[in-house]
């Protein structure tokens, strides 16, 4: 029979093993990859890439108009792989919950909606391949990501043996936290409407926009979320002004954030018990906020581009904790 702690830890691992995918996924997206296998589950037909000249010459007949790229092909099955593996793992984590249904500390509710969301996460990554990195289909699936990354936190912390017994200032933190929380997430969907918009290099001077503050832009254009299926959307379709709408409002989502948090930590700095916590969710801010200046003025470069989704969900991580401390109920005795 699992016990309480080894089911905790593999949470733990999940989790973990969620932020890897989650970092992957960006990587591949970074390295213009997404279609490195025009088909789903496999590649080419095969379960692995195109590995020797046979597979090549039967690869190059699947996609005619495209060539083979077995570096592109390698990086998104490692993804793949990846999430495959995070797959089973949440299925083993409902199935142990359900058999220890019967403890009362276990919950099974939480673990059965995981493993919803990871076979809808998996129809999201055939659809990014088959309808061709269409950017609502595609955004969809990195939102899938951090839901699936923020819910194996809240498993992990809700499964612990010791569990925060909150103070009446910390309970009163929830709400705050809340909002805080809500415009992250809003933040981290206009980070990735401009990663899959191709337009992270549309404004590329900081602070200003092409020497501008508010330069022309097209927002009913960047912000059209459907369009015609059956069109490529590799490097992107969007016109300059457009892309220049999405980079502003993704700049415009910054500064609340910086309003909103700046707000919330000088809270948390006065909540007895909280200058821990509140001290590693204002480191993380500022390393977020200088990856993303660092991604305007040098240019992109892959390994801060990266980064910045990684801490994107760190930070996510870090206010299901903060929530988790202010909101918890006391285990029974």
């Amino acid at each position: 029979m699992t016990t309480a702690r080894s089911y905790n830890r593999l949470a733990l691992f999940a989790a973990v093993l969620t932020f890897v995918v989650i970092v992957l996924g960006a990587w591949v997206r970074l390295t213009d990859a997404g279609l490195g296998c025009p088909d789903w589950p496999g590649c080419y037909g095969h379960l692995t890439w195109p590995q020797d000249e046979p597979s090549l010459a039967v690869a190059e007949q699947v996609r005619p108009d495209r060539a083979v790229d077995v570096g592109s092909a390698v990086r998104e099955m490692v993804h793949r792989y990846a999430a495959g593996i995070l797959g089973l793992i949440v299925l083993a984590l409902t199935v142990l919950a359900w058999r220890r249904r019967r403890d009362p500390d276990q919950p099974v509710a939480l673990p059965a909606a995981l493993l919803i969301v990871i076979i809808f996460q998996a129809t999201l990554g055939a659809w990014t391949v088959t309808m061709l990195l269409k950017p609502a289909i595609v955004l969809a699936h990195l939102a899938g990501g951090m839901l699936t990354f923020s819910l194996l936190i809240w498993l992990y912390l809700k499964t612990r043996e010791s569990r925060p017994q909150p103070n009446l200032p910390q309970r009163r933190m929830r709400w705050p936290l809340t909002l805080g929380l809500l415009v992250l997430v809003g933040q981290i969907l206009l980070g990735g409407w401009v990663s899959t918009n191709y337009a992270a290099l549309s404004c590329p001077d900081f602070p200003t926009c092409m020497g501008q503050w508010w330069p022309d832009s097209n927002f009913s254009e960047g912000f059209t979320l459907w369009r015609g299926v059956g069109v490529d959307y590799e490097g992107g379709i969007l016109d300059h002004d457009a892309r220049v709408a999405i980079h502003l409002a993704h700049r415009v989502g910054a500064l609340v954030i910086i309003g909103v948090f700046g707000w919330l930590l000088w809270r948390l700095f006065r909540t007895p018990g909280m200058v821990a916590p509140a001290s590693v969710l204002g480191l993380l801010l500022i390393v977020q906020i200088t990856f993303g200046i660092l991604n305007v003025v040098l240019g992109l470069p892959l390994w801060i581009a990266v980064a910045h989704n990684g801490v994107a969900a760190l930070l996510l991580g870090c206010m299901v904790w903060l929530l988790t401390l202010t909101g918890a109920r006391a285990a029974p005795s």
